[in-house]
């Protein structure tokens, strides 16, 4: 027979593994820091208010970026697998890493044949396993991330100009 114990551990053990977990970041990061010799049309206003008062303690003549959210995952572990091993050198230590347009453009092909043909999973998108990481099924979570992943990486290469360059920096982080 179970103890009171043993069950309310086992509970709180349960509800420790279903809140903790692989956590992903996609952010835009914008400069917009004015200067004297920085034309009036590329000058930016940034409006911080708190309670409909912009609050004493921020200067917003002095805020250099801001950060975006561009795309946010919940144990996508195929997607940060990828990150990991396309522009974090095999390196995963939960560290914010600059993400390049070629990069994305490299990310959203590999979604779009996994799509397209399901039998690729494996090779392009491999699921990787880890504690908090989530399940390694190919499955409609699986392939729901994969669409989520195009939404959000789509609307980015939009903005790139002629040359594949982007107006602002793009970065990938993950907590777990």
């Amino acid at each position: 027979m179970v103890s009171e114990y043993q069950l309310q551990l086992n509970f709180l053990k349960q509800l420790k593994i279903e809140t903790m977990g692989l956590d992903m970041y996609l952010t835009k990061k914008h400069y917009v820091r004015n200067w004297d010799h920085t034309p009036e049309e590329k000058q930016h206003t940034v409006t911080v208010t708190q309670g409909g008062e912009t609050p004493s303690y921020i200067d917003t003549t002095k805020i250099k970026y801001l950060e975006e959210e561009a795309g946010y995952w919940r144990k996508a572990n195929h997607i940060h697998n990828w990150f990991v091993n396309n522009v974090q050198e095999g390196k995963d230590e939960c560290q914010k890493a600059w993400v390049s347009s070629r990069q994305l453009e490299e990310l959203s092909t590999a979604c779009k044949e996994v799509l397209a043909d399901n039998s690729k999973a494996g090779e392009l998108l491999p699921t990787a396993d880890g504690f908090f990481f989530g399940g390694t099924e190919y499955d409609e979570y699986y392939f729901r991330d994969i669409e989520r992943t195009i939404e959000f990486i789509e609307p980015i290469l939009a903005d790139m100009d002629q040359g594949g360059n982007l107006p602002y920096d793009v970065y990938y982080q993950s907590s777990w």
